[in-house]
């Protein structure tokens, strides 16, 4: 947020943004099926996994008929179309592992509306960490998600998502049906769906941001310190969901099987020029893969508690915002332009306010912290055991699945990142958003 104070204004209100108080960043009453004349794309799209598997893919892809995108109406349209070629791409480029990728992407259709969706701004992020589809009880909703050029950190789902209230919210798994997949298995149903509720715990932190920044504006300490409060659950949510994912996801499958599948083309040495979009421009193009960068809610929380980040860490952060709608990327501008919070909690200097302003911060270094525990057990440690393997010529079912990883991927996240060294830069300066008065001794999570 802004360290300088702005004249009196409407209230901040998130509608503008396209975000639900309801569902945060999850889209609303998204399509589950395309126009009749999209058809071709859809009988491809839902058996993704099964014409990999069989190595059949890139010949129904080049078989498919070329098909204008200007019959597409509407951004839900447009999310589903992108949806549904993602997928096509990511299936199309891997389908035979990182030693035989191709340059050159054979289907107009498919580059065309992918690099149009680019330049036209809609688009969304894979690993954002990621929509779908949320539902509360007796509530049923589908969501859709796009990426640039390649799969979506977000997911498109079906789910029923219940919640049990005890002494604090504890998460039980949904009734998940997914509208199209990658290889993998139940391990990647369990990836989107622990995605997705990481990103449904966080609708409650989205609906008290609004708040914050109006009672700074007022200096109304007591709403900032009950929203605070609120933001600081929701996080804490946010982990005990992703906590899940060791339940769901088996390392050895996301690691061997599932993660070629959500990296990209840029920053992938198996990939180092990129691909060309025939029809779209002769020169290749560079797109990340799926990364939790790209979720527009992290971005949110720093810029809302005034956390800094430096150097290459940040150079990454922004440009993974342009695998945002342009609506959420917009949000996290603007809260950057507000009063700044943290300067606000420091004049202020209230007991009150600056403990829950600590709390908040140290919500989110947990969130981070934990984070980095699940990279390491889902990537660091299966890629140790993959090179064990390699080593030694060991035969065993988790040595095969784990032997199919790329190795150009090992120290790289999906989205192109040296990821435990960024993890841990991004988790420092969250540390130094604490402020300084409160975080001398120990610090309880």
């Amino acid at each position: 947020m802004a360290s300088v104070e702005t004249d009196c204004e409407a209230p901040f209100s998130l509608d503008s943004y396209y975000v639900s108080e309801e569902l945060g960043f999850i889209l609303r009453a998204p399509l589950d099926e395309l126009p009749p004349y999209y058809q071709p794309w859809m009988d491809i799209a839902l058996r993704v996994p099964e014409l990999v598997h069989s190595h059949e893919l890139r010949s129904y892809v080049n078989k498919m008929p070329l098909l204008s995108s200007e019959f597409l109406q509407k951004h839900r349209e447009l999310r589903l179309a992108h949806l549904a070629l993602g997928m096509m791409t990511m299936g199309y480029v891997w389908q035979e592992g990182e030693t035989d990728t191709v340059e050159v992407t054979m289907w107009f259709s498919l580059c065309h509306l992918q690099s149009w969706l680019f330049f036209w701004g809609v688009f969304w992020s894979l690993f954002t960490f990621m929509l779908g589809a949320a539902t509360y009880p007796g509530c049923s909703i589908l969501g859709s998600v796009t990426a640039v050029g390649t799969s979506p950190h977000s997911y498109s789902c079906r789910c029923s998502v219940g919640k049990l209230e005890e002494e604090r919210s504890r998460w039980v798994r949904p009734n998940l049906e997914m509208l199209v997949s990658l290889p993998g298995g139940e391990s990647v149903r369990g990836f989107f769906m622990v995605t997705l509720l990481v990103e449904q715990a966080a609708a409650p932190a989205l609906r008290n941001i609004p708040i914050v920044i109006d009672g700074v504006r007022r200096c109304d300490t007591e709403a900032i310190e009950k929203a605070l409060e609120g933001i600081s659950r929701s996080i804490q949510d946010m982990t005990d969901a992703l906590k899940l994912m060791h339940e769901y996801v088996e390392p050895s499958v996301f690691y061997g099987i599932m993660r070629i599948y959500l990296s990209g083309w840029k920053d992938n040495p198996s990939m180092p020029n990129g691909l060309i979009y025939e029809g779209v421009q002769t020169q290749p193009l560079e797109y990340s893969g799926g990364s939790a960068a790209q979720s527009s809610l992290l971005h949110c929380f720093d810029e809302l508690l005034g956390v800094k980040h430096e150097d290459k860490s940040s150079s990454f952060l922004i440009r993974m915002r342009n695998y945002m709608p342009p609506a959420h990327k917009k949000l996290i501008e603007d809260i950057s332009l507000q009063p700044s919070l943290r300067s606000f909690v420091q004049q202020q200097a209230t007991e009150q306010l600056t403990q829950s302003f600590h709390l908040c911060v140290t919500k989110l270094l947990a969130l981070r912290s934990y984070h980095i525990n699940v990279v390491s057990r889902f990537i660091t440690v299966p890629a140790a055991r993959a090179r064990q393997l390699r080593n030694q010529s060991q035969d065993s079912e988790e040595g095969e699945v784990i032997s199919r990883a790329p190795t150009a991927l090992e120290e790289r996240g999906t989205g192109g990142s040296g990821i435990m060294t960024f993890l841990k830069t991004v988790r420092n300066h969250t540390k130094k958003a604490l402020l300084s008065e409160t975080s001398k001794g120990k610090n309880t999570l």
